[in-house]
C-alpha cells in the first residue's frame, strides 16, 4: 500500500513540476494564408503514435530545410512571423506543435517533446525528401533544449540555439528560493550534459538582457559545446525580443551561417 501511494505521489508531483516548464496554447492564432505567405498544416506520428500538427512552409527551389523548435508557451502559429523570415533565406521551415499544444494531440512532457522532435526531423527526411546534412535545427528557449537532445550523435547541417540554456535546475537556481527549486527540478532538460555529442557546427544568440534566462547561462552552455562554434551577442535584447533588436544583422547572420554549413548552390 505503501508504494502504491508513494508511486502516485510521485506521479503527481511529476505532473506538478512539468505543468510549471510548459505553457501551451491549444488552437491556431493565424494561418500562413492570412499571413499572405505559402504554406500548408501538416501531421505526423511519433513512435508512440501520438498525432502532431506543423506548419510546412517551403521556399522555392531550396536545398535546405530548417526544424523549428519553439519555446514553452504559444504554440506553432505564434511563430509564423518569425518563420516566414526564414524563408527568405532561401530555406524551407517546419515548425511544429509540440503535443499538448496547438492542435497535437496528447498532453507535453520531457519525453513527449523529444520525440515529437524526431518525428519531425523524420518528417523532413522522409517526406520533403531532406538529406540530415541539409537540414539546420533551430532551438529557441526551451527548444534549445529539444534540439540538443535531437542533435546527438546525428549529422545534421548545423544547430542553431536562442536564448537557451544547461538545464532546468540551473535557469530556477537563479530565482529567488533558487536552491529549493534546483531541488524540485530533479534532472529535467539537460543541454550541458548532451551537448559533447553534437557533431554539426552550432551557432547560438542570446541577449544580454535577457530577464528570463540570463545571459551566463547561455554562455555556460557555449562553454561546454564542442567546436566548431559561435556565440552571437545581441545587444540590448531580452528573452523575448532577439528578432527585432537585433534586425538585418541577426538574420544576415542566420544566412551566413546556413550558407557554411548547407551552402544553398
Amino acid at each position: 500500500m505503501l508504494l502504491v501511494v508513494l508511486l502516485v505521489g510521485y506521479v503527481m508531483w511529476d505532473r506538478l513540476v512539468e505543468s510549471m516548464i510548459f505553457y501551451p496554447v491549444r488552437g491556431v492564432a493565424v494561418t500562413p494564408e492570412q499571413l499572405g505567405i505559402e504554406g500548408e498544416e501538416v501531421y505526423f506520428t511519433t513512435e508512440e503514435g501520438v498525432r502532431i500538427h506543423a506548419f510546412y512552409l517551403p521556399a522555392p527551389g531550396a536545398r535546405r530545410a530548417l526544424l523549428f523548435l519553439h519555446g514553452n508557451a504559444g504554440n506553432a502559429s505564434h511563430r509564423l512571423p518569425n518563420a516566414s523570415e526564414l524563408v527568405r533565406l532561401a530555406c524551407s521551415v517546419l515548425v511544429i506543435d509540440y503535443r499538448g499544444y496547438g492542435l497535437s494531440e496528447g498532453r507535453a512532457t520531457e519525453a513527449g517533446v523529444y520525440a515529437d522532435a524526431r518525428a519531425a526531423l523524420g518528417h523532413l527526411i522522409e517526406q520533403r525528401g531532406y538529406s540530415e546534412n541539409r537540414i539546420v535545427v533551430f532551438g529557441r528557449s526551451l527548444g534549445g533544449a529539444v534540439a540538443v537532445d535531437l542533435a546527438q550523435g546525428r549529422k545534421l547541417a548545423g544547430l542553431i540555439l536562442e536564448s537557451t540554456f544547461p538545464s532546468i535546475a540551473e535557469v530556477v537556481a537563479s530565482g529567488p528560493a533558487g536552491r529549493l527549486f534546483r531541488a524540485l527540478a530533479g534532472r529535467r532538460f539537460e543541454s550541458a550534459s548532451k551537448i559533447g555529442q553534437i557533431k554539426a557546427p552550432l551557432l547560438f544568440f542570446h541577449g544580454d538582457r535577457d530577464e528570463v534566462i540570463g545571459y551566463e547561462l547561455g554562455k555556460r552552455l557555449f562553454d561546454t559545446a564542442p567546436e566548431p562554434k559561435t556565440f552571437e551577442t545581441i545587444r540590448g535584447a531580452g528573452h523575448n525580443d532577439l528578432t527585432q533588436v537585433g534586425g538585418r544583422r541577426y538574420f544576415d547572420r542566420i544566412r551566413q551561417f546556413l550558407e557554411e554549413v548547407a551552402p544553398s548552390s
